[in-house]
């Protein structure tokens, strides 16, 4: 059993609003009801965090900005640690702020993910059928996976990895524009933005779907945010 499995009730709930809300729809958007539900559940979502999401921007900016002060008091009290956790938290409290600002958030937020990840990619959930699965995309049944595509389904795996592609692109530069040269892995952690196009080959359609969505969201969000 996944360690992760606790995560299947509320899944379930989740999956039966779904499947609720694609019948709904169904009559006015026929065979992609499904698809059409797992692009609006998870803007729902995410629209629903997004509060977290800007505790989570501000406590990055708040890092961005006193990392210079940061590495000043480490040179400072080099050799003196008790002395250099203490001028950190004076400059913590003068900022308002903790150094786990930014973290929590992205805490309170995983468990939403999750659950959205496990409902959009597994075929049972809870002993029972995953009926979100079996709607379809272009007529290809939304728990397809790549491996086990027909040739004629192939373009359309491709045009969803494309467009994973090109948002991981934009993530990318947008990541080399902002990243400190001088922290650790800051030359490699840009190229991260395409991790998603590779992790979409291995799972359903139905969450590669779900995976374009909430990155396309994330970099829009983080633009609005940040500028």
């Amino acid at each position: 059993m996944s360690v992760f499995a606790f995560l299947d009730v509320p899944a379930e709930y989740a999956q039966h609003a779904a499947t609720a809300l694609a019948g709904g729809v169904h009559p006015l958007l026929g065979a992609t009801a499904t698809a059409a539900v797992i692009v609006l559940t998870t803007a729902l979502v995410r629209l629903a965090l997004h509060p977290l999401a800007r505790l989570q921007v501000r406590g990055e900016k708040l890092r961005t900005r006193i990392a210079p002060q940061l590495k000043e008091l480490t040179k400072r009290h080099k050799g003196d640690p008790a002395r250099l956790r203490e001028a950190q938290v004076a400059l913590y409290r003068a900022e308002g702020a903790s150094p786990l600002s930014g973290l929590l958030p992205s805490l309170l937020m995983w468990p939403f993910i999750a659950v959205l990840y496990r409902l959009f990619s597994l075929p049972v959930l809870g002993g029972h059928a995953n009926t979100l699965l079996t709607g379809t995309l272009a007529g290809i049944p939304l728990g397809t996976h790549l491996t086990g595509a027909l040739p004629g389904q192939l373009p359309v795996f491709l045009a969803l990895y494309a467009l994973l592609a090109l948002v991981g692109l934009i993530g990318f530069r947008r990541a080399r524009r902002g990243a400190d040269p001088t922290a650790p892995g800051a030359s490699v952690l840009p190229y991260l933005s395409f991790g998603t196009v590779l992790f979409a080959a291995f799972v359903p359609l139905s969450a590669g779907l779900y995976l374009l969505t909430t990155t396309s969201w994330t970099l829009v969000e983080r633009a609005l945010l940040r500028s």
